[in-house]
């Protein structure tokens, strides 16, 4: 997180307000001197109980786990469809998931471009078989 050293509630700040409560005073007076809700000291209180230091840290919002992935069967059948050339409104229509699904399991398989089902092209320069096959001359 991009934040300035001296902001109130980084981990810094945080750790002030967690050895406040440490200290005996309450979450309630220790929220209004740094203007945030109880709410939130005990938020941050309980992490620190539990894992110290590291319980202040930022963390990444992103869930550890996914509650209902998507199943390996569909995701090999939009990777089927896509190499036919299919576009992600047909694919999804066809397999039943959201549009957002189909884009996301073609971007994590690098098909999300069409250009991903070609084969590079060649690099064509100007090299001829025999010398002299391209003389030009000025008459």
């Amino acid at each position: 997180m991009n934040v300035h050293r001296n902001a109130r509630l980084t981990p810094r700040g945080r750790e002030r307000i967690v050895r406040q409560v440490a200290s005996g005073q309450t979450p309630e007076a220790v929220a209004e001197a740094a203007g945030v809700c109880p709410r939130t000291i005990r938020k941050w209180v309980d992490p620190y109980r539990r894992e110290g230091l590291a319980g202040l840290q930022d963390r990444s919002s992103r869930p550890h786990r996914l509650r209902k992935p998507t199943p390996l069967a569909v995701i090999e059948e939009i990777e089927r469809l896509r190499r036919q050339r299919w576009t992600g409104k047909q694919i999804a229509a066809q397999t039943g998931v959201s549009p957002a699904t189909v884009s996301r399991v073609l971007r994590r398989l690098g098909l999300n471009k069409l250009s991903a089902l070609e084969p590079a092209e060649a690099i064509r320069r100007y090299e001829r078989e025999k010398p002299g096959e391209l003389i030009h001359l000025d008459i």
